[in-house]
């Protein structure tokens, strides 16, 4: 933090030069992991005609929250403090369709060797007291800055569409009972967690099938194997490749 023999002006630059770049690292974290996601997406989408992610979402704490959980916790005010003891400073939310993509997803990042596994909640095979399910993900992401690497944790948490429906709620009515919540709604929220994750049962069922159906259909069109698509761009085999492959006329 700046020192105290400076100028009142001088100081208040300082620290906004340094709480600036301080939180640019953790925000360049976010964008290099949605831009992950995003060549994963684009790789199943092109590959296997069939996405397990639904959409994203991030958020990076504001300076007013980030103190304010500081102040909560009785650390010291110094950067490095905050780094250490402030894990969800940037956060990324993952919304997938089936529960297993949730780990496909997971083991599919967990694999990128430029991310550093710090920790893993799994709270579907565990979940929460309340009903709350979901897969928590600690990631130390590389940032290279014009001084040189930097590096940053991102939390990561994935979910199916329900579950994500269902947090969501839950979020909404304890903000508004400021998370005092009356018994039966409690009891209440209980029970719509537990028809949320028979859903996903259900539904992971049907995909299951579905797809073994699919698997089973090989009965492709010459027509499309004949070509491939890549970000919504057409591109034909040359017929010399498809006669090499056996594959033309």
């Amino acid at each position: 933090m700046p020192s105290s023999s400076q100028h009142p002006i001088d100081q208040f630059k300082k620290f906004k030069y340094e709480i600036t770049r301080f939180l640019m690292v953790y925000k360049f974290a976010l964008d290099h992991m949605e831009m992950k996601i995003d060549v994963l997406k684009e790789e199943f989408q092109s590959l296997h005609d069939y996405n397990p992610i639904e959409h994203t979402k991030s958020r990076l704490k504001t300076p007013e929250s980030i103190m304010n959980k500081m102040f909560r916790k009785n650390h010291e005010l110094t950067f490095d403090s905050i780094k250490n003891n402030i894990k969800d400073i940037a956060g990324l939310r993952i919304t997938c369709s089936f529960i297993s993509d949730i780990y496909r997803v997971k083991d599919m990042l967990c694999g990128q060797s430029d991310l550093v596994v710090l920790e893993v909640k799994d709270y579907i095979q565990n979940p929460k007291s309340n009903g709350y399910q979901s897969l928590h993900l600690l990631v130390d992401v590389p940032v290279y800055m014009s001084d040189g690497e930097q590096r940053a944790c991102v939390e990561i948490q994935i979910r199916t569409i329900a579950m994500d429906f269902w947090a969501s709620l839950e979020h909404k009515i304890f903000y508004k009972y400021n998370k005092t919540v009356p018994e039966r709604l409690t009891k209440e929220l209980k029970s719509a967690a537990d028809a949320a994750g028979a859903l996903d049962l259900q539904m992971e069922r049907l995909h299951r099938e579905i797809q073994e159906i699919k698997d089973a259909d090989i009965d492709s069109s010459e027509e499309e194997l004949q070509r491939i698509v890549i970000q919504n761009q057409q591109f034909n085999l040359p017929q010399n490749l498809l006669r090499l492959l056996g594959g033309g006329d």
